[in-house]
């Protein structure tokens, strides 16, 4: 009874898609980020190196569209190479690679921002969902679970040790107005935070920059936590 309240409800999709692409993907690629900006750096000594941001930068659109080409969303982010591909056998997939795309991002003094970006692929299926008759997916739903996928990303992410500093959560609502360059102002701005985080630290202050993005708080997801998917458990253990 419990599961089909779950399934009628779709609070496990999120739940589960969040889960998926930490175990399956991100626990595999993200303690591998910074060795693969190391090596591009020294390789590309002429380009300015920022620490800092050496982090893999994740997109996580409310919306769930998602744009294959980063370059077509915005003119501002240009593609330079991939990093250094990790190559590993994988549930019977010889040699299955994964990599990054390095991008620069170019701010309003035409000044270049070198960073690894990539959308959060799993949105792609709540996207899909929607737009499937089958699914009986509405977009109501998909802004909800698009919330409680990027909060339960967050939780798990933050209790990783293995990806601790290797990543950075983008969230962002998308304005109904055109804007030809939000996407890259965004990222920009969360570049800017990282080297002001950074500096902050080192100077023993506390950061006062106000967010332009959404974080956990504010998503306001509006359930409550005996509503949330529990796990599974059993006497035996």
């Amino acid at each position: 009874e419990m599961s089909e309240m779950s399934e009628r409800s779709k609070q496990n999709v999120a739940h589960g898609l969040a889960w998926s692409y930490y175990v399956g993907y991100l626990k595999i690629v993200l303690p591998r980020v910074k060795k693969s900006m190391e090596e591009f750096s020294r390789a590309n000594p002429n380009m300015p190196a920022c620490r800092e941001t050496w982090k893999l930068h994740i997109l996580v659109p409310l919306s769930c569209e998602i744009y294959d080409d980063l370059e077509k969303a915005d003119s501002n982010i240009q593609y330079l190479t991939d990093l250094t591909e990790t190559t590993l056998t994988r549930a019977g997939t010889k040699k299955r690679v994964y990599k990054h795309s390095l991008y620069a991002v170019r701010d309003e003094d035409n000044k270049l921002w070198h960073c690894a970006v990539e959308y959060a692929t799993p949105l792609q299926t709540l996207y899909a969902m929607s737009q499937d008759e089958c699914a009986a997916f509405s977009r109501e739903d998909r802004l909800e679970q698009a919330k409680l996928f990027y909060r339960t990303l967050e939780e798990i992410l933050k209790g990783s040790k293995e990806c601790a500093g290797t990543y950075r959560l983008i969230a962002y609502k998308e304005s109904g107005e055109a804007e030809t360059h939000f996407l890259s102002r965004e990222i920009l701005w969360h570049l800017r935070q990282q080297r002001h985080e950074e500096y902050a630290v080192y100077e023993g202050n506390h950061p006062h920059a106000m967010s332009t993005t959404l974080n956990s708080a504010e998503l306001n997801l509006q359930i409550s936590e005996p509503d949330l998917p529990q796990p599974l458990q059993s006497d035996c253990f």
